[in-house]
């Protein structure tokens, strides 16, 4: 019996940016906004859904503002356990990715993933944090600590990579090499800096690892930071880098695929990549 997961993603502008409320009211008018396409999701049948990249805010790393450490908060917290409600109203695999405060001063870009039955399985905090190009990540997040874990959820292995890390082909290995499935990548990313890269480097993980991934771009401009405009362009792409649907570059959006699973074992038997690669060769990726 094939192994047929469907899988969504929700690309979205954002309502409320600074200046238009205090940080709190940003927040909850961005949650308010997702909220129709969460449900509409749940109500399509979709089994694993992922949010964009910090999907309760503005992107506000352009600016190098310390009040926005305001809206960082801790997972579990209040806005993961809100997700974790409609994650087990639709039986409903959720990667959710906020603003994680562990405590004061130690801060993260993070992704938690809640099961179908509603309960939190765990976190990925963003690995590789950028620093250029109005991308000044590092005033608000520490580079993550915590591996590159791959959750056994209801439906599928699921593992997270954000934004920036697609840049790097080793974490992408290794969550292959962990057993993903289904590779999620939220990100937020704008025209004129890395479009060109935007279907080239994802579709390459999946090829060189054997699994899907699903990778999400908000939409919109953001004042009053101007970095440029999110091109969304979300998409699925299979282990043979094909892909295989993609949303708007210009609205708010839910897209929606099926995924069949059995497709990394059948790619697997044909592209011997984990077997024929050489560790004892590699000694020098670490080294330099």
């Amino acid at each position: 019996m094939a192994r047929i997961v469907k899988s969504g993603l929700v690309q979205m502008s954002i309502p409320k940016s600074e200046g238009d409320g205090t940080i709190d009211e940003i927040k909850e008018a961005t949650i308010q906004k997702h909220i129709p396409f969460i449900e509409d999701a749940g109500e399509q049948g979709v089994q694993i859904l992922c949010l964009q990249e910090i999907f309760s805010t503005p992107y506000f790393c352009p600016g190098q503002d310390a009040e926005w450490y305001a809206a960082a908060e801790p997972i579990p917290g209040p806005t993961i356990e809100r997700m974790q409600e409609y994650a087990k109203k639709y039986q409903m695999v959720m990667i959710v990715p906020i603003f994680e405060k562990e405590q004061a001063g130690m801060l993260y870009n993070t992704a938690a993933v809640i099961d179908a039955d509603g309960a939190y399985m765990g976190k990925y905090r963003k690995t590789h944090i950028p620093q250029t190009s109005g991308f000044w990540e590092k005033f608000f997040f520490r580079p993550g600590n915590l591996g590159y874990p791959v959750f056994e959820t209801a439906y599928a292995k699921v593992g997270v990579y954000i934004c920036y890390d697609r840049h790097f082909p080793e974490g992408a290995r290794v969550l292959g090499l962990n057993g993903a499935e289904i590779v999620y990548n939220p990100s937020a990313t704008v025209k004129g800096l890395s479009e060109y890269l935007w279907k080239l480097e994802q579709p390459a993980h999946a090829v060189a690892n054997g699994y899907f991934m699903g990778c999400i771009n908000r939409v919109g401009t953001e004042k009053p930071w101007d970095l440029g405009e999110f091109y969304g362009s979300s998409y699925f792409v299979n282990p043979r880098g094909q892909i295989v649907a993609i949303a708007s570059d210009n609205k708010d959006e839910l897209l929606v695929e099926e995924i069949d699973l059995d497709m990394i074992e059948e790619v697997r038997a044909t592209w011997q990549f984990f077997r024929d690669r050489r560790p004892e060769a590699y000694e020098e990726l670490t080294a330099l």
